[in-house]
């Protein structure tokens, strides 16, 4: 930082403390002014904002930071403007409008700074450092805004593969998973984790995974089923998978995947019906006799 820089920023560091309060007002009214700015927040959100964001800069132009690197280093002014962002954000205020909101300041500033009677050398140079101070703070408003958004909207989804792969109990240590539309790694992943962590819970010792409502099956949906039979079956329980259209039958045989290790039943009734076999009760304490399926374990009574 030049000895000339160093000296600008004091200069305009003593105009942010004798007129710090009058700058976040104009600020604040400039904004009200111009309603695109400031929609959905109070003007008490916006003082708010205007003295933190004014303490912030007023501190990190005081720091030994280079100028470029004074809004992405110090950490109070990011902070300042970061919540900023998040909360204009949240008030449903577009990235855009954000970062013209932080840009209306440079002409509160330089008016503040002209009020003080500097030179116009001093002026045009305080105009090119407030303008690399400020857009730096208006791209890192834009950026904060973007991370936030992508935050919620993976937040969303995940809430909402959650929703879309509810743990059903049919019957005691028997529940269901009624798996609709298409099954990715992501929401396999989901399915997974949500139906053992409810094995778990309800201590069931048989989960049925329903597929009637999966459109197609691949080597990749075959393989997550696959991989979320194996972690019930480390869990204890017995797994069964019901749903299986005649299409997607002769698919599976023509793409030779083989399922011949886990036990699958045409429609939901047949499998709630086998796993209640399964479990050796019919609900009411009496034990079931064996499976009749061709190769199904003989289910035995506990003493």
């Amino acid at each position: 930082m030049s000895v000339t820089e160093s000296a600008l920023r004091e200069r305009l560091c003593e105009v942010l403390v004798r007129r710090g309060d009058e700058i976040a007002d104009r600020w604040v009214r400039q904004q009200v002014e111009r309603v695109s700015l400031s929609e959905g927040l109070a003007q008490e959100d916006l003082h708010e904002e205007a003295d933190a964001l004014v303490t912030a800069l007023r501190q990190a132009m005081a720091s030994e930071l280079a100028t470029d690197w004074v809004v992405a280093s110090h950490q109070e002014l990011r902070e300042a403007v970061g919540d900023m962002s998040m909360r204009r954000a949240r008030a449903g205020s577009s990235p855009t409008a954000i970062s013209l909101s932080v840009l209306a300041l440079k002409d509160v500033l330089l008016e503040a700074a002209q009020q003080e009677s500097l030179a116009a050398d001093d002026m045009l140079a305080a105009a090119l450092l407030l303008n690399r101070l400020l857009d730096a703070a208006g791209v890192l408003c834009f950026e904060t805004y973007v991370e936030g958004r992508e935050e919620i909207i993976r937040r969303q989804s995940r809430q909402l593969l959650e929703v879309s792969t509810p743990v059903v109990r049919l019957w005691r240590h028997v529940l269901a998973v009624p798996l609709v539309g298409t099954l990715d790694t992501a929401r396999s992943q989901v399915v997974m984790e949500t139906l053992l962590e409810a094995i778990q819970q309800h201590e069931a010792t048989v989960a049925i995974i329903d597929i009637t409502g999966v459109p197609t099956v691949d080597t990749s949906v075959a393989q997550h089923l696959m991989q979320t039979v194996q972690a019930v079956r480390m869990m204890g329980a017995d797994c069964v998978i019901s749903g299986i259209r005649p299409a997607i039958a002769q698919t599976i045989v023509q793409l030779g995947i083989d399922l011949s290790d886990i036990l699958t039943r045409a429609n939901l009734a047949d499998a709630l019906a086998t796993a209640v076999r399964l479990t050796g009760e019919d609900g009411s304490g009496t034990v079931s006799g064996p499976l009749s399926a061709p190769g199904a374990p003989e289910v035995r009574a506990a003493p």
